[in-house]
């Protein structure tokens, strides 16, 4: 009569089981086409809890503002007067961006990742205690009358055990190799990453000195400007002029204020992208450095050939799957040896103590009414054992199998960064030849351009020139003079690219950002 209350009992349980994680579901919010309202704590905090109803038409998706995350970094602590050159922002790059400090940790982590392969071989020590208490009454009805008793049990056992894998044909070994291996990795990783900010920061300092020098040539063309404003208005004013000619010159001027605002824009936007790439907050504001224009090396028009073997030699992506590969192949080691016996040590010591107390109600015949145990034992065990192992249900087959297909996946990697390496370089040279040359015809250009725009405005002055030739003379000198910065910049960046495509760009301690090939 008793089962079918209990197989209700047990139904009722299963169904509020059942309804306690369907449940949940209130935390999520209750309509698709409308805002989610979380709950928050007084200081804004979104915490888990059933949602809200939804807001009214029209509906909000702004979330509840957390004010503890309202606090921002304080700026780096840079001196104001100062004004820092490339090899200054890429130490502070390189101290600052969170990036670094990152791959670090992943290399530490990796290192300790090998330590604690390495303990494997150590015994395994470890100590174990329990303490208990037992009480008891038991009452029995007798031809003499009730008689019953109390019982009580306490005790302690304390045990130190050791557990020590002798040999097991390579299994660790294997481990420990991979392990390291992968240090080295993520080692290799960890100077990539610094290699990556080097190399962002650098193109950026180089673009932002493109844009610095572009917003001086649209200055130099607004006194030019109005250098032909200046003839146009003298020439009205002598009866040798016409308003058509002024009215040209004026706009000329307001075509290059606009071509002023937008570089001053432009110099803005080329700072912020500096200070992004070097890791502090835009709030710092740091002075940046001119850079001095400099002839550009002829190591840089070095053939491709002579510098893709030692690129592929020092990549960090060519390194890095190369000790992929080494680790992978250890593993494959490690898994083989798990089909070997194992040769093992294992001893114990153990100590236990305790006491138990009886006491009977009342005393029968003889017995005392209270009785009173007490006891200790230690003892201690060597064993020498081996281990084979049999039958794992393939196990073992299916990671040894996981571990030759993972090898035979970082030998592909590995191809497949050296073919993508020689690309690289081939690229990399390929824009840095073609910044080259168009900097040199760049260069050629601006400098024909200034005498064009010399004759044109001295002869337009002596009334020998029209006002369209001064104008167009001055806008073909800006560009040519805003293409020639922008070539030396891209020069300088593609520059800063081929040393990153092969491995060998450096802290630009000389003011550029690669080192002699």
């Amino acid at each position: 009569m008793r089962k079918p209350d209990s197989l209700a009992a047990l139904t009722l349980c299963a169904l509020a089981l059942a309804g306690c994680a369907t449940s949940s579901l209130d935390l999520a919010p209750g309509q698709p086409d409308r805002p989610w309202r979380p709950m928050t704590t007084s200081s804004g905090e979104i915490v888990p809890g059933a949602a809200g109803q939804a807001a009214p038409a029209p509906p909000d998706y702004t979330l509840p503002a957390n004010r503890a995350l309202a606090a921002v970094s304080p700026p780096a602590t840079l001196d104001p007067t100062h004004a820092y050159a490339l090899p200054e922002l890429i130490d502070l790059a390189e101290s600052t961006n969170p990036l670094t400090r990152i791959a670090w940790n992943d290399a530490r982590n990796a290192a300790l990742a090998a330590g604690i392969a390495k303990s494997s071989y150590l015994p395994y020590i470890s100590a174990a205690a329990m303490g208990g208490y037992q009480n008891g009454h038991s009452a029995t009805s007798t031809a003499l009358g009730a008689a019953g008793a109390n019982s009580s049990t306490h005790g302690a056992i304390s045990v130190l055990s050791l557990q020590w894998l002798l040999f097991d044909f390579g299994e660790r070994s294997g481990l420990v190799e991979a392990t390291e291996q992968l240090s080295v990795a993520a080692n290799i990783a960890f100077t990539a990453v610094h290699q990556k900010i080097i190399h962002d920061v650098s193109v950026a300092f180089y673009r932002y000195q493109a844009a610095r020098t572009r917003a001086g040539t649209v200055q130099q063309a607004m006194d030019n400007a109005d250098a032909v404003l200046a003839a146009a208005r003298a020439r009205y004013q002598r009866g040798i002029g016409t308003v058509v000619e002024v009215a040209q010159a004026t706009q000329n001027r307001a075509q290059t204020n606009l071509a002023m605002v937008q570089a001053k824009g432009a110099e803005t936007d080329a700072y912020l992208a500096l200070v992004t790439a070097v890791g502090i907050s835009p709030l710092s504001r740091p002075r940046i450095a001119e850079m001095p224009q400099r002839p550009l090396s002829p190591a840089l028009r070095s053939s491709v050939e002579q510098i893709v073997e030692s690129a592929i030699a020092r990549r960090p992506d060519v390194l890095g799957a190369y000790a992929a590969e080494r680790a992978s192949q250890a593993r494959v080691k490690s898994a083989e040896a798990g089909f070997m016996p194992k040769v093992f040590l294992s001893a114990l010591t153990s100590y236990a103590s305790g006491g138990s107390a009886i006491t009977a109600i009342p005393p029968i015949g003889q017995q005392p009414p209270t009785v009173n145990l007490n006891g200790y034992r230690y003892g201690a065990s060597v064993f020498l054992g081996v281990t084979v192992p049999i039958y794992d249900g393939g196990l073992r087959s299916a990671v040894l199998a996981q571990a030759r297909n993972d090898a035979d996946s970082a030998s592909t990697r590995l191809t497949r960064a050296k073919e993508e390496s020689v690309r690289q370089v081939v690229v990399s040279q390929s824009a840095l030849e073609s910044s080259l040359a168009a900097y040199d015809a760049a260069r050629a250009l601006a400098d024909a351009a200034r005498v064009t725009y010399d004759a044109t405005l001295a002869a337009y002055r002596k009334g020998v020139g029209s006002v369209t030739e001064a104008n167009l003379a001055q806008n073909q000198l800006l560009l040519a003079q805003n293409a020639s910065a922008d070539a030396y910049s891209a020069s300088l960046a593609a520059a800063a690219t081929l040393a990153l495509a092969t491995g060998s760009i450096s802290s630009g301690r000389d003011g550029m950002a690669w080192s002699a090939r």
